[in-house]
């Protein structure tokens, strides 16, 4: 009984002496070495000892330990935590001949006899384990001991517990210094009241650009936050290095209790470019540099304030290129792509341009005129224009393509984006259907467009899409200069559609290119002409001609002689009576290419014949080289030939160069006598125009026209 007595005093004297430390102002090594001899000298082992659970939760170190005299020290460090005989939230108490197979395993890690082990708890986490241990003997533990274990261990806990909370000093400086050593981000701390360095990591010393930068940037916060303008958080650029940092500040309390700054300096450099990669993705075309639909409206919203608030104009073109389809779908993306670029630097390059350049999408591009650049509308438009009055060269080879742009201005047209853009569009479209390579301003009269040629689109689509049995083919005399007697002519398509009524080519035809519907278009026209053909050939008119256009868009399929072959061959018509018209702009580009197809075309039994002549990129030499039977001439210089020197020069030169080639020259257009005795005077070989008759349909035709002299109106 009096040893149980004792036992209870002995208890009572140490814990009062652990219970004390509570209260000490030591460290917290200090006062765990403390109780921990106070624990040792209580229970009578040969060893106490404070372990910690590392940050990965799988190996256990000491933290300190207190050794009986003359003892050695434990093996204690990296010790899988695993192999801790302890219990969940109590003291686990082991003997070497009282134990399970793993527990003894587990002792024999330490080399001991005897082994109590309760775990310490920080923020509700087991992160500590608080121990005794004796390597002679095995000491029996009694029901006073070992809650004697268990509250030294809460008492450890509440230590832990009140250290953390008052200035995070679990470890010591020690551990904090290599702690933030591993950091690769540069991390100073400073005095608040002196501005001393009183610590700072091995990245920023090894690194000038870090420690130039925090002690820069530590100046301003603390000059800020004197003028309460305190930011937490800084990004700074630094010339020298061309780095980037991130830097934080934050106001602590130091080891010693000194209240410091503590600025951490992250290089963000990488992350910067990342995210002006990203703003540039965002806001810029991938395949031409140039900013994009998305960009081009944050802009113009921006630019239309501007002169909202100057009180001046500024203006928008939309340029649109003609006929690039053509090359796209004929020649393959890789030529469209290559002069979409080249389009692209070439419009960057006009003086004054650099920067407000847009790919709307497709061909599509998009120029803003700010109201500082407004009064130079004219010589930019012109400058622009020029671009497209030259060859391109893709891939080594010269290409034509022009465009057609649309050009509205505001405030006065309007003062919101979404109308600019359409404005412009509209003008755009209203000069692609005036002829195309011009420029049109938008006319506030013409407003009713817009829905009309939405009309207009998606009938077409419903048209082709049903067979084209809503088109037509007109016929237009073509007469010898000679007799006037109509020996062929010209098929034409119109549009007879139920929804929209009876259309021209003009109001159709552009937007059929623009859509890319003109190659079924194109093949039915063809296929219609043909049996027409063969139709007056049956009915006695044996060497009757009918002349077709082909679009460039059909002229640049893979398959075009295959698919014209098999057209003759379905509506068996004597090939020799049908005359295959290209345009000029076609037969300039890649003449390699061209001339394959034509010689392909030419196989089949068609003649050929070259239209529009004159009113692009004229060229005598590709007249010599290719196998033409006939050149039209444009009506552009029949107007005013009768008065214009130059166009009678023009059209008797080419009525010579003819009869040294040995083909014939048929000009379009005439409407008067005087025209048609000039003309026949020169020594044009055919006639046709409105002179000696209109496009009109297949049976007005042969009551008509089909084989008659016609002595014009």
């Amino acid at each position: 009984m009096r040893e149980s007595v004792d036992n209870y005093i002995m208890k009572d004297e140490a814990m009062t002496r652990i219970v004390r430390m509570l209260e000490s102002d030591g460290t917290f090594i200090e006062i765990i070495e403390e109780i921990l001899s106070e624990a040792e000298r209580y229970l009578c082992t040969s060893h106490a000892a404070l372990f910690q659970v590392g940050t990965d939760n799988t190996l256990v170190n000491t933290v300190i330990s207190y050794i009986a005299e003359e003892e050695a020290p434990l093996k204690a460090n990296n010790i899988p935590r695993r192999k801790f005989a302890i219990g969940a939230d109590s003291v686990k108490y082991c003997t070497l001949s009282s134990c399970t197979r793993e527990e003894r395993a587990a002792m024999e890690i330490f080399g001991v006899q005897t082994s109590a082990v309760a775990p310490v708890f920080v923020n509700d986490e087991n992160r500590m384990y608080f121990a005794v241990f004796d390597v002679h003997s095995e000491i029996k533990f009694d029901a006073v001991k070992r809650q004697f274990i268990s509250d030294v261990s809460k008492i450890i806990q509440s230590i832990a517990q009140k250290k953390l909370a008052k200035n995070s000093l679990l470890s010591s400086y020690e551990v904090l210094r290599e702690i933030l050593n591993s950091i690769g981000s540069g991390i100073m701390v400073f005095g608040r009241a002196d501005g001393d360095i009183y610590f700072e990591n091995e990245a920023a010393k090894k690194t000038d650009e870090i420690r130039r930068t925090i002690q820069g940037c530590v100046r301003e916060y603390i000059g800020k936050e004197n003028a309460g303008q305190t930011d937490k958080t800084v990004v700074h650029y630094d010339p020298e290095s061309g780095i980037w940092f991130e830097i934080k500040f934050s106001d602590l309390t130091w080891i010693d209790g000194s209240a410091v700054i503590v600025c951490t300096a992250v290089d963000i450099t990488q992350k910067k470019k990342n995210r002006q990669k990203i703003e540039y993705q965002a806001s810029n075309d991938f395949l031409t540099g140039l900013y994009n639909r998305m960009k081009c409206e944050a802009d113009l919203r921006e630019v239309i304030k501007e002169a909202l608030r100057s009180g001046q104009k500024g203006a928008l073109l939309f340029i649109d290129l003609d006929d690039f389809k053509n090359i796209n779908d004929g020649l393959g993306h890789q030529y469209g792509d290559v002069l979409l670029q080249q389009i692209a630097a070439a419009l960057q390059g006009v003086p004054g341009l650099r920067g407000r350049c847009y790919r709307m999408g497709g061909d599509e591009f998009v120029v803003i005129i700010k109201p500082e650049q407004y009064a130079s509308l004219q010589k930019i438009i012109k400058n622009v224009l020029a671009l497209f009055n030259r060859p391109w060269y893709l891939m080594g080879t010269e290409y034509f393509c022009t465009m057609s742009m649309g050009i509205a201005t505001f405030p006065d047209n309007s003062e919101d984006v979404h109308d600019i853009v359409k404005m412009a569009d509209m003008a755009m479209y209203d000069a692609k259907k005036s002829g195309k390579n011009r420029y049109n301003f938008y006319d506030k009269s013409k407003k009713h467009n817009s829905v009309k040629r939405l009309d207009i689109e998606n009938n077409m689509r419903q048209a082709v899409a049903s067979q084209i049995q809503e088109f037509i083919v007109f016929y237009q005399p073509v007469v010898d200069a000679v007799t006037k007697k109509c020996v062929s002519c010209e098929a034409l398509v119109r549009w007879n559609s139920k929804a929209l009524g009876f259309m021209g080519p003009g109001d159709f035809i552009p937007l059929a290119e623009y859509l890319g519907l003109i190659t079924d278009i194109g093949d039915y026209v063809l296929e219609e002409s043909c049996r027409q053909c063969k139709a007056w050939n049956d009915a006695g008119y044996k060497d009757f001609r009918v002349n077709v256009n082909l679009s460039v868009v059909q002229l640049l399929q893979k398959n075009v002689v295959e698919n014209i072959g098999l057209i003759l061959s379905r509506t068996g018509v004597n090939p020799r009576n049908i005359v295959l018209e290209i345009t000029e702009s076609f037969a300039i580009n890649d003449m390699e290419r061209v001339m394959k197809i034509i010689s392909g075309l030419k196989a089949l039994g068609p003649k050929i014949a070259l239209d529009d002549f004159g009113t692009g990129y004229s060229s005598l030499n590709y007249i010599k080289q290719l196998p033409l039977n006939i050149i039209k001439v444009d009506k552009t210089f029949i107007d005013d030939i009768v008065e214009d020197e130059y166009a009678q020069a023009f059209v008797k030169l080419i009525a010579d160069l003819s009869k040294t080639i040995g083909t014939q020259i048929v000009v379009e257009g005439v409407e008067n006598q005087e025209q048609y005795e000039l003309l026949k005077e020169i020594g044009v070989n055919y006639i046709q125009g409105y002179f000696f008759g209109k496009p009109v349909p297949s049976d007005k035709f042969e009551t008509e026209y089909l084989g008659q002299i016609l002595n014009g109106n």
